[in-house]
């Protein structure tokens, strides 16, 4: 399915929903985007451009495209924020049914590890998600400008 009103991730790949720092790389079937909402700094969203729920239903484009990208934004992550580890997970589980595909390229440095209390992969996102005060807007902005010139020049 191409776009699918009312869904995030077809939302921003449509423009109705602005992202903080905009689009910062694109491909045929893809997108990247900082994330929204209250993971750490440096967290990209990679999404598809249609509105596809599974891996399983990428067509052969998209998941030729997918390797490489996420290689990509892993290694922009890591020039950026020089983490001890970049977690790169899957994520499109809603209430009761499957939402738009996204995979989260997420920096984890040892700060952000002891700020939760030594917590790490899905219990460290969890609480991310759920007591993590927003991120300051600039700090984004500020972030986006280098992670989109740092994608220009691969």
């Amino acid at each position: 399915m191409p776009d699918a009103v009312g869904c995030l991730g077809c939302d921003i790949v449509s423009g109705r929903c602005a992202v903080p720092g905009g689009i910062l790389h694109q491909t045929a079937r893809w997108i990247v985007n900082h994330a929204v909402g209250q993971l750490n700094l440096g967290t990209l969203i990679v999404a598809p451009r249609d509105h596809v729920v599974a891996i399983a239903d990428l067509d052969d484009i998209a998941a030729a495209e997918l390797g490489p990208l996420l290689r990509e934004a892993a290694r922009v992550v890591e020039a950026i924020c020089q983490p001890e580890q970049t977690y790169v997970c899957v994520w499109s589980h809603g209430r009761a049914e499957r939402r738009h595909l996204h995979i989260l390229v997420q920096p984890v440095t040892s700060a952000v590890v002891a700020q939760y209390g030594g917590l790490r992969s899905e219990q460290l996102q969890a609480r991310m998600l759920k007591t993590a005060e927003p991120l300051d807007a600039t700090e984004v902005e500020r972030f986006c400008v280098d992670a989109r010139r740092r994608f220009a020049a691969r």
